[in-house]
């Protein structure tokens, strides 16, 4: 375990890494869940073994340290996790980030140029004020009073699911209602207009079960390559492992029809 300083404070941010050649890459988790756990099974897939490795845990999440006076904005994020690359000597990385993480990696590409040579964003938010069905909205919607002393984050862990549950019990509620209103408010300019303005190779997933990606053909225009997964919903490294790996590793097209619009489904970052 690795850890670096990300605030005046001294509070640390860590994380885990395996060896190997080539530009690191790095995965980021989204909204109340854990590096590790969301894409150490896709690092060690045959075609992306072998590369150095960083799996890092954004503040206020999993092993990392959880300041009562942070803000968890997707800045504050960005900013932590450009120390771990510096302290890594991770420059040109390559960043994979799920949900929330997808938009904290876009904002650190935005922010520290220098530092990302790739951006694979899985289901990433790029806008301001998310439809009511996305996870973040539902942990905003109340104070964060309510949220933290008020059964708030009990409330929410009931409803999300056991997989979600199970990494989102282990971040602090605080900094989990912090990042949520955080990624609710997004950024200016948004991380939509970060992404198409990106000077860098862009991938972005989108899983055939959320339905169409709003604003597809814009991104394409811009140059980002975006990738429908087959069979798979938000979390689209468990849904469909093999075509979510060859859209890292860009073995293969990996393009799909998009699905009929979704159900519809609360359980995600």
């Amino acid at each position: 375990m690795r850890q670096v300083r990300f605030d005046a404070q001294g509070s640390m941010i860590r994380w885990t890494e395996t060896a190997g050649e080539g530009p690191p890459r790095v995965y980021v988790h989204g909204l109340g869940a854990m590096s590790t756990v969301y894409h150490a099974h896709v690092a060690a897939h045959p075609e992306l073994a072998g590369r150095r490795s960083l799996f890092v845990d954004l503040p206020g999440h999993g092993i990392s340290d959880r300041p009562a006076d942070f803000a968890y904005t997707l800045e504050d994020h960005a900013d932590a996790l450009a120390a771990v690359l510096d302290s890594a000597g991770a420059h040109g990385a390559e960043v994979v980030g799920h949900s929330m993480g997808g938009s904290v990696a876009i904002v650190l590409a935005h922010r520290r140029p220098d530092l990302v040579g790739r951006l694979v964003v899985t289901e990433g938010n790029l806008d301001p004020d998310p439809p009511a069905t996305a996870g973040s909205s539902g942990i905003a919607s109340c104070s964060e009073e309510e949220f933290v002393h008020g059964g708030g984050h009990a409330r929410v862990l009931e409803r999300v699911g056991p997989t979600w549950a199970a990494t989102m019990r282990l971040a602090d509620p605080a900094a989990l209602h912090r990042s949520a209103t955080g990624l609710i408010r997004g950024t200016r300019p948004t991380m939509r207009r970060m992404l198409m303005d990106a000077r860098v190779e862009r991938v972005y997933l989108q899983g055939e079960h959320s339905g169409e990606l709003p604003g597809r053909d814009e991104l394409v225009a811009a140059g980002v390559r975006v990738v429908t997964v087959p069979g798979a919903g938000h979390n689209v490294m468990f849904d469909n492992t093999d075509a979510f790996v060859r859209a890292v590793a860009l073995t293969a097209a990996a393009t799909a029809p998009a699905a009929p619009a979704p159900t519809g489904s609360s359980n995600r970052p």
